[in-house]
């Protein structure tokens, strides 16, 4: 029996893939929005507040389970490429915060959200070879990123 197919780890990796996944949010609690986004220009379709809590609690976790559900066909040995992949996704994911509300520089946030949408796509595809549940788990992320990506270029034009 390979580890991967024991409960005790399997949960414990459960655990390990949302505790990364979280840690990916970890900028938002140090770069939060303030008075520099309170004071920008915004679409009338800017969602509020209180709606990014709620969603990236549930992207988050769809994101890990994702994750894990791919590490159990075979661990890093037979998954790497995929894992690396959503690796690299998660990055991206964190460095927008800091690019956007820290930094304050709303167009490298926008160049650097096309790429993370881009790092997603080819993790579902990736997912996709290996486990297709995976792959349909990230598609709401996609989805959200996709709404995010367009908010952040309306953003950066109507705040030049």
């Amino acid at each position: 029996m390979s580890t991967n197919s024991k409960p005790r780890p399997r949960l414990l990796a459960l655990a390990g893939w949302v505790l990364l996944c979280f840690a990916a949010a970890a900028p938002g609690g140090l770069f939060m929005p303030g008075e520099w986004y309170a004071s920008l220009k915004k679409p009338a379709w800017n969602p509020p507040g209180w709606i990014f809590g709620p969603v990236w609690s549930m992207l988050y976790t769809m994101m890990a389970v994702a994750a894990w559900l791919v590490w159990r066909r075979g661990g890093w040995v037979e998954q790497r490429k995929p894992l690396l992949l959503f690796l690299v996704q998660l990055a991206l994911n964190a460095l927008w915060t800091p690019l956007f509300f820290g930094l304050h520089w709303p167009g490298v946030a926008f160049a650097e959200i096309i790429l993370l949408w881009l790092a997603i796509l080819w993790t579902i595809i990736a997912f996709w070879r290996g486990h297709r549940v995976a792959a349909w788990l990230l598609v709401p992320y996609l989805a959200w990123v996709s709404f995010a990506a367009v908010l952040n270029g309306a953003l950066w034009r109507l705040n030049p």
